[in-house]
């Protein structure tokens, strides 16, 4: 069949493909296999000339305008390219810059505050087939405090999109946002600059633009500032005069202070920040240059996401910013892998975007389907069926993948189709929407076969720890927890779990037994699982009974599960403090030799759930290295109101969470938790929920695990 032809011009970036990764295109025709044929333009020496035919697939692709395509050209890295189009929010300011509006560009080694003055069009040879590449021309602000204009002859600098990191547009500032001299900042007003002459190599020429005054009411910001907590957005006056913005990522008082300082993770790059470290102490780990620590006095809210009394009367519904268009292509995309998972996740509005209630299922979709593939074969089953709950659950899990965000739409019309009302609005916990989800929508068997006393054998999605509290330490690990737990209870695993989801002894936000648990990254199931060959905890030989009385056993390793062989149990229970136990007998496989070694069974942990408030938040594992994690929150901050706002999803890079795990369990029992960086102490106070994985087995068939 013949290809149907773009009927209007169109323009695109790739975003996948090794060779192909981060070009410019325009659409030359389409064919009804969801494959375009496009004109790819040269980059370097050459950027804007065309330079070949390709035939692409359509998801593999972008779509742009022609104005978002010509800036993105002068963008001579294709890998900033696409950087830059993961940040939305920014990419849309800078695609709608004016004459005037102030910018903070990268400049040499540093960032320098400047005002738009141009958009130029830079060419280097008349052709109409070329596409005119964009670029701004910047006047540099004098750091004196009293924002003069520096003297600048022109030719003034070029600067590409991907050299602006924060735009502050003029027609948005208040006069009654002050700078550290407490003047506000001149400025003229402007109509938007719409067509820029061409730049030759040694000349340029600037048209005049035609401005029609602007009125702005003298008007002062009446705001009631809420207290300040960790995950505010902030604005501090530099030294300079220039607001810098960022969010607050750890509260408290450092050593050598008596009043409460803010560590604040910076939008950018200044130079004289560190990384979190604040005189040889960490407090918070982020990108180089970026932590700023000071008093909390000098902080001040985000006045970019405020608004005076006056404007709240008129305020129009405020709209979430526009993302890139999620087309499904059909097929499933696989786990984020470790290599992409931070330039694709990581930043605000990645994620699952939160709305009303949703964050027990964001933060649990998030942790399920991002980055493990122990769940990736769900996927793969979602697409043998056309049921339109599991089509939405793939759509979503398919956009977090490919594209790093997914918008709360998607997840509205999941809630809605998960056949009760309450899912709509109402605060709920993740046990319960893993069992809709897993039962329901999934319609899979029960990931656990337990065998309780009596023989009798129940299934389940998740395993609740049931405990007393006389039983275990103050600071127990999740290993602990869950040896005591199930021989407490007399619980056995039937077959090797493909997926273990471990609720604590805790209740919601209302009640919790300890007040930190220590994550076990490797869980040892080889004592839980029911007729699998055992070693004898003295000798190593096969076991053949087991003693509940010895768990908390001081002498004999305290809350490791015990078993004998059975010279080894009668010699252990002649101590007179032992006498009294009643040693049971374990069901032992008839072909298994008494000194054959037994096979260590293990799990890995690659989430958790916490909560804190009511809030559920999640601590993801992305790839097999020990410091790959991230942190999810799906309203970590809100943008408006509560009736016209929208909530902020962020991902963070934790690594700090893996240089706490990488200690001994000996080191990590004698931690101190208040000394801990602050994403680390959350995890440990408030964990919910831990999930681990089998690598070896499959979870596609749960009840055909290894025995």
């Amino acid at each position: 069949m013949e290809p149907k032809t773009a009927v209007s011009e169109k323009f695109f970036i790739v975003k996948r493909g090794k060779s192909r990764k981060g070009c410019i295109g325009r659409v030359e025709a389409e064919t009804p296999h969801g494959e375009m044929i496009g004109l790819l333009y040269s980059g370097g020496s050459n950027a804007g000339t065309p330079k070949k035919g390709a035939v692409l697939k359509k998801e593999d692709t972008h779509p742009l305008t022609r104005h978002q395509a010509q800036l993105l050209l002068f963008v001579s890295s294709p890998s900033k390219r696409l950087e830059l189009l993961c940040s939305p929010q920014l990419f849309l300011a800078i695609c709608g810059l004016s004459q005037d509006d102030l910018v903070v560009v990268k400049h040499r080694k540093g960032y320098l505050p400047g005002l738009v003055k141009n958009l130029m069009q830079v060419v280097k040879k008349e052709c109409k087939e070329d596409l005119h590449m964009l670029a701004f021309e910047v006047e540099f602000l004098e750091g004196d405090g009293d924002h003069k204009v520096s003297p600048m002859k022109p030719p003034l600098p070029l600067f590409s999109a991907a050299d602006i990191i924060q735009v502050v547009p003029a027609n948005s500032v208040p006069l009654g946002l002050h700078w550290r001299d407490g003047k506000g900042l001149n400025r003229k007003a402007v109509t938007r600059v719409k067509s820029m002459p061409s730049v030759g190599c040694h000349a340029r020429q600037i048209t005049e633009t035609h401005t029609q005054p602007r009125v702005i009411q003298n008007r002062q910001l009446s705001i009631s500032h809420a207290p300040l907590e960790v995950g505010s957005m902030v604005e501090v006056a530099s030294n300079s005069g220039i607001i810098v913005y960022g969010v607050i990522r750890w509260l408290g008082t450092p050593g050598g202070q008596t009043d409460e300082w803010a560590g604040i993770e910076l939008d950018y790059e200044v130079n004289g920040c560190s990384d979190g470290i604040h005189k040889d102490q960490r407090y918070f780990t982020c990108k180089g240059n970026r932590a700023l620590f000071i008093p909390i006095t000098k902080c001040s809210p985000d006045s970019r996401f405020v608004c005076s009394s006056t404007e709240r009367e008129t305020l129009k519904p405020i709209k979430t910013p526009p993302v890139p268009l999620y087309e499904d292509s059909g097929e499933d995309a696989p786990p984020v892998p470790e290599t992409e998972a931070l330039p694709l996740l990581v930043g605000r509005m990645k994620g699952i975007q939160g709305h009303i209630n949703s964050c027990y299922l964001d933060a649990t979709l998030f942790s399920l389907f991002s980055s493990s593939a122990a769940v990736d074969c769900i996927c793969r089953k979602l697409a043998d069926t056309e049921r339109p709950i599991t089509c939405t659950l793939r759509a979503i899990v398919n956009c977090l993948r490919r594209q790093g965000f997914v918008p709360a739409e998607s997840v509205m019309n999941l809630r809605k189709q998960l056949g009760c009302d309450t899912f709509r609005k109402d605060e709920k916990d993740p046990e319960e929407f893993i069992t809709v989800l897993f039962q329901k929508v999934l319609c899979m068997e029960p990931l656990l076969k337990l065998r309780s006393e009596g023989g009798i054998s129940q299934g389940a999605y998740t395993l609740q720890i049931f405990l007393e509290k006389e039983q275990i330490r103050q600071m127990p690990t999740v290993q602990q927890l869950l040896d005591t737990s199930c021989l407490s209870a007399d619980l056995k695993f039937e077959t090797m779990p493909s997926c273990l989801i471990i609720q604590m002894p805790r209740f919601g936000n209302k009640y919790k037994m300890f007040p930190y648990i220590i994550p076990s990254v490797e869980l040892d199931v080889t004592d839980l699982l029911y007729s699998s060959p055992r070693e004898c905890f003295i000798c190593g030989h096969l076991a053949e009974f087991e003693c509940l009385q010895c768990l908390p056993d001081r002498k004999l390793q305290p809350g490791r599960i015990k078993q004998f062989c059975t010279t080894c149990c009668t010699q252990m229970h002649r101590h007179p403090a032992r006498c009294g136990h009643s040693p049971r007998a374990l069901t032992v496989p008839a072909d298994v030799a008494a000194d054959a070694p037994a096979a260590k069974r293990s799990m890995q942990l690659f989430a958790v759930l916490c909560i804190q408030t009511s809030h559920y938040v999640s601590f993801v594992k992305y790839g097999p290295a020990p410091h790959s994690w991230l942190f999810f929150d799906s309203m970590a901050d809100r943008c408006g109101d509560d009736q016209s706002g929208y909530n902020i999803p962020e991902i963070r890079a934790c690594p700090e969470l893996g240089d706490f795990l990488c200690q001994s369990e000996e080191e990590l029992v004698r931690a101190n938790p208040s000394q801990t960086p602050e994403l680390v102490r959350r995890l440990l106070c408030d964990s919910y929920m831990f999930l681990y994985h089998n690598p070896a087995t499959a979870l596609s068939n749960p009840n055909n695990g290894e025995p």
